[in-house]
C-alpha cells in the first residue's frame, strides 16, 4: 500500500497547528505493528509532499496534482481536514463516479469559501460538483452549526450521529451503510470522530464519540466491499496529544487498511 504523507495545518484555523507534524509520527508509529486484525502483514511504500504552511492554496495544488496523478490506491496522511478538498479533486480525475465516506464528529458545510478552510471542504466539494450530496454519507457526527443542520437537510445528505450509532448500535448502522456501497468508495477519517478519551490529540474535541473499536469495525466491515479506493486519515495532532496515544490509533487504523 502507497503512503502519501500530507503535512499541512494552514487550513486549519488555527485549531490545526501542529497537525502537519502528524504523519511523521503516525508513520514512526506504524513501525511497531507487523500486521493488522486480518494477520496480513502491514507493506508500505512511503512518499513525502514537500507543502507550505503559509500557502494554502500552492498545497492544496500540489496535493490535487498528486492526487491527479495517482492512479494506485494510496493512503494519505494529513494534515487538517483542508487536504481532503485537494485529495477528493484530484481523485475524481481517475473515478467519475464515487461515494464519499466521512468520519467526523462536525459536518463541515460552514461556507463555501475557496480555498476551503478544514470547516468548508465537504460544501465546496459539493458547490463544485465534485461530489454529488446523494454520495455523500457522514459518521459519527455530533456538533453542527445552524447553517450546516440547514445545508444537510436542504440536500438530503445522509448522515449517522453519534446518538443514532449509539441507539441502533455500530453493526446495524454499518448495514445500511454498506448496502449503499455500489461505486468506488474515497474514505476520510477525521480522528475526531472517535471519543476524546482515546483522541485527545486533535484540533477540536468533542465528547460522546465513537470508540476506538466501533471505528475499527466499521472501516473493516467497508473494507470487506472491496470498494475503497482512496483513503486519507487528518486532524491527528502531535502536539496535542498524550503518550502519542492518538497517533499510535491513527496507526492502527492505517494498519487495518493496508490491504483495502
Amino acid at each position: 500500500m502507497n503512503i502519501i504523507k500530507a503535512p499541512f495545518s494552514g487550513g486549519g484555523l488555527g485549531h490545526g497547528n501542529g497537525a502537519n507534524k502528524a504523519p511523521d509520527v503516525v508513520v514512526d508509529k506504524l513501525k511497531d505493528i507487523f500486521s493488522n486484525e486480518d494477520k496480513v502483514e502491514c507493506k508500505f511504500e512511503v512518499e513525502d509532499l514537500v507543502l507550505d504552511e503559509a500557502n494554502i492554496e500552492e498545497s492544496h495544488n500540489k496535493i490535487f496534482d498528486k492526487l491527479r496523478s495517482h492512479s494506485e490506491k494510496a493512503i494519505i496522511i494529513g494534515g487538517d481536514h483542508s487536504i481532503t478538498y485537494p485529495a477528493v479533486k484530484g481523485f475524481s480525475k481517475n473515478v467519475k463516479d464515487f461515494k464519499l465516506i466521512v468520519f467526523d464528529a462536525h459536518p463541515d458545510l460552514m461556507d463555501n469559501f475557496v480555498p476551503p478552510s478544514q470547516e468548508d471542504y465537504l460544501r465546496v466539494l459539493i458547490e463544485e460538483e465534485i461530489v454529488a450530496a446523494e454520495d455523500v454519507i457522514i459518521v459519527g457526527v455530533r456538533n453542527w452549526d445552524e447553517k450546516e443542520i440547514t445545508y444537510l437537510e436542504e440536500k438530503k445528505i445522509k448522515h449517522f450521529t453519534c446518538k443514532q450509532i449509539f441507539e441502533k448500535g455500530i453493526k446495524s448502522v454499518m448495514s445500511e451503510i454498506v448496502v449503499e456501497c455500489d461505486k468506488p468508495i474515497y474514505l476520510s477519517i477525521d480522528i475526531d470522530c472517535v471519543d476524546p478519551v482515546e483522541a485527545i490529540g486533535t484540533g477540536y474535541t468533542e465528547h460522546g464519540g465513537l470508540s476506538s473499536r466501533e471505528l475499527l469495525y466499521a472501516l473493516q466491515q467497508l473494507k470487506l466491499t472491496g470498494k475503497i479506493a482512496m483513503c486519507d486519515v487528518v486532524e491527528i495532532n502531535p502536539d496535542k496529544d498524550v503518550k502519542d496515544i492518538t497517533s499510535m490509533l491513527g496507526a492502527k487504523i492505517i494498519a487495518e487498511l493496508c490491504d483495502f
